[in-house]
């Protein structure tokens, strides 16, 4: 792994922390095939919107594209008298929008907005969890949409769906499932590239170890913002202590830690993360944070 959105720390760790870092990834017992993976690039850009390059390919999932301040908080959860989002995006959206393909991992305004429906490309190849969402998607112009499948490739990628569950147990057996919804994950996966498992909005269950189990990525990324609702013990999405059980799970993975300070119900913060990976002695090589607009090559 490589940071490589500060050339400073590029010239100065290539030699050094880069190879300790991907020594850190593969681990010393890895296979070859591990060892010599190519690159994937990856770059977070805002809340749970994130950059994935394979090959040349770029996968542009789950777009929040909004100003900030551009529609109100999600009533029934904490701080909801703030406006969404918090933040601004930290590159031009005309960059933002460069992709070759949208994965859309379930519906909700921080993951699909309507500022995303009026940028986008009508026929831009877009991915869905299931026909309810494609066909939603499909009636707001959009002509390219695709259900996931268990074999869905595009241009040499292979994009495998994960299941999740957007809430705790006591939640779920609650009206607010329904609010909650349908959610999933997406695994990536190419011949000799770095796999990733992006787990969605979802917390910390069976689905999101199975996935880690079956499919062993080389990076997990983790929506870490510990969202809140009203009324309710616990979170709607992961928090701090999914990092660390990522990194006992998968203990060769590198464990990427988003959705962070972009929304109004957002409880926990980077600092809150990069805390508790001191506190539980986790390698901060391959457990990692990044701000908004950061970028890594795996």
């Amino acid at each position: 792994m490589s940071l490589i959105s500060n050339p400073t720390l590029l010239r100065c760790a290539a030699a050094g922390a880069l190879a300790t870092s991907l020594a850190a990834c593969a681990g010393t017992g890895g296979s070859a095939g591990t060892q010599s993976a190519g690159a994937v690039q990856f770059q977070q850009i805002r809340n749970a919107t994130i950059k994935l390059e394979y090959a040349g390919t770029t996968f542009l999932v789950d777009p929040m594209l909004a100003r900030k301040g551009a529609f109100p908080g999600f009533q029934g959860t904490y701080n909801s008298h703030l406006r969404n989002p918090l933040v601004e995006l930290p590159l031009p959206l005309s960059e933002v929008v460069k992709a070759d393909a949208i994965v859309v991992t379930h519906t909700h305004d921080d993951h699909w907005d309507d500022a995303a429906k009026q940028s986008l490309r009508k026929d831009m190849p877009i991915f869905t969890q299931n026909e309810e969402d494609a066909q939603s998607i499909r009636k707001d112009g959009f002509t390219d949409v695709r259900v996931l499948d268990g074999d869905t490739v595009f241009k040499g990628t292979r994009l495998r769906k994960t299941a999740g569950v957007h809430g705790t147990d006591q939640m779920m057996a609650t009206p607010l499932a329904k609010r909650m919804g349908a959610v999933s994950g997406v695994v990536f996966e190419r011949a000799g590239y770095k796999s990733v498992y992006v787990a969605g909005d979802t917390v910390w269950n069976g689905d999101v170890e199975s996935a880690i189990k079956q499919f062993q990525p080389d990076v997990i990324i983790l929506n870490t913002g510990y969202a809140r609702v009203l009324g309710f013990e616990g979170s709607i999405i992961m928090g701090k202590e999914d990092l660390y059980r990522a990194c006992q799970l998968a203990p060769k993975a590198t464990v990427v830690g988003i959705h962070m300070e972009a929304l109004n119900h957002l409880m926990q913060t980077r600092k809150d993360l990069r805390d508790h990976i001191v506190e539980k002695n986790m390698d901060p090589t391959r457990v990692l944070v990044p701000q908004d607009g950061q970028s890594y090559r795996f």
